[in-house]
């Protein structure tokens, strides 16, 4: 068994983040999933949340996801997000503020995406 993995973040317009991490914790339309070096091989569909990259130095990764799916197999770990963002990118003024809008015009998906930018941010 590998001491790490190789992980890439990708969401539909650029490379949010890729390096090597000991864990990696996203949430899956199944529930919560924690990926360590040597998992089982999976394929699964990303739901909107916060991902938690436990990096190989030591630190911690927080990011973003809307939608997308994970996939793992040879210690190689891909998420491929519809949107995704690091946490230290979010402006959280802006944020809470469409969040705001968001539940004022009833706009559930609106207001689900500015929740979870602001569920990574309380994280970090």
């Amino acid at each position: 068994m590998a001491a790490e993995l190789h992980v890439e973040l990708v969401a539909a317009d650029r490379s949010v983040w890729s390096g090597e991490a000991t864990l990696v914790v996203a949430r899956t339309t199944s529930g919560d999933i924690g990926v360590m070096p040597g998992h089982q091989p999976l394929l699964g569909v990303l739901e909107s949340g916060p991902v938690t990259i436990r990096t190989s130095e030591g630190g911690t990764v927080i990011a973003a996801v809307h939608g997308g799916f994970i996939s793992f197999a040879d210690d190689k770990l891909s998420l491929l997000a519809e949107i995704a963002e690091l946490a230290d990118e979010i402006d959280v003024e802006r944020a809470e503020r469409a969040l705001e809008l968001a539940k004022s015009d009833a706009d559930a998906a609106a207001q689900r995406r500015a929740d979870v930018r602001l569920r990574a941010v309380a994280v970090r």
